[in-house]
């Protein structure tokens, strides 16, 4: 009877282990193609982006169900209860980057019938590569536990809201030279925002994975590189 108990708890903590693990892969592929959708202005790839947003939704409630359930069914101790509750607080993280994949998404149809210029979507660009490169190598590091590697990523985020802070002076600089550029400015401006964005998401996970190696919390002040105001959409905006 023991011994089916355990495994029963072991199966419960594998299978929850595994939905964040697929969540990972497809927030990437949400930002991925989020963003590649707004280079190439291509609305299709746009839409499947925003259509895929509920399969995120729905992994998150499957894995807060199971981690409450099981720390009701089997009162988890130390170690193991730090793991289911890393499990939900990653999850949600996740779910928040997919939204944000998802609002970058929502801009590409607003802007596609205006030009934009090609040195900032450019940027945009590359800081998405940083961006999901920092949410790769977090999942890698949740995957093995890693948590020296996941305090390295947690200070990688300074370039990542440095970059931010360089395309934001940027895109209000055209906005400034000719009206006309507004429109299209301030769709990637927001974009840009929600990138900066999920490069917090996955230092939140980082700190998440430090917190189930070690049961301590890392330092509540985090290096940032983002001197820029804060960015609030516009009355009647949403998912800036």
């Amino acid at each position: 009877m023991v011994q089916h108990i355990v495994t029963s708890y072991d199966e419960e903590l594998k299978f929850i282990l595994r939905r964040i693990s697929e969540m990972g892969g497809q927030a990437e592929r949400m930002v991925e193609q989020a963003v590649s959708a707004l280079i190439r202005s291509d609305a299709g790839l746009a839409q499947s982006v925003v259509a895929d947003d509920v399969l995120l939704d729905a992994a998150q409630r499957e894995i807060d169900e199971h981690a409450i359930m099981t720390i009701g069914k089997r009162q988890p101790m130390a170690h193991d209860l730090r793991e289911i509750v890393g499990a939900i607080r990653i999850s949600n993280d996740l779910e928040r980057i997919g939204d944000l994949g998802k609002n970058i998404a929502k801009r590409v149809l607003a802007v596609h019938d205006h030009a934009q210029p090609v040195q900032l979507v450019r940027g945009i660009e590359h800081m998405s590569e940083l961006a999901l490169g920092q949410l790769k190598e977090v999942l890698d590091a949740y995957a093995t536990r890693d948590h020296l590697r996941a305090e390295a990523i947690r200070r990688g985020d300074q370039e990542i809201d440095a970059l931010y802070t360089s395309i934001f002076r940027e895109l209000l600089t055209y906005m400034m030279e000719d009206p006309r550029n507004i429109t299209a400015c301030t769709h990637l401006l927001f974009s840009a925002k929600n990138i900066e964005r999920i490069g917090d998401h996955a230092t939140n996970i980082a700190e998440t994975i430090f917190y189930i190696k070690t049961g301590s919390q890392m330092e509540i002040e985090r290096p940032k590189g983002d001197s820029t105001p804060t960015l609030v959409a516009p009355a009647g905006v949403r998912g800036a």
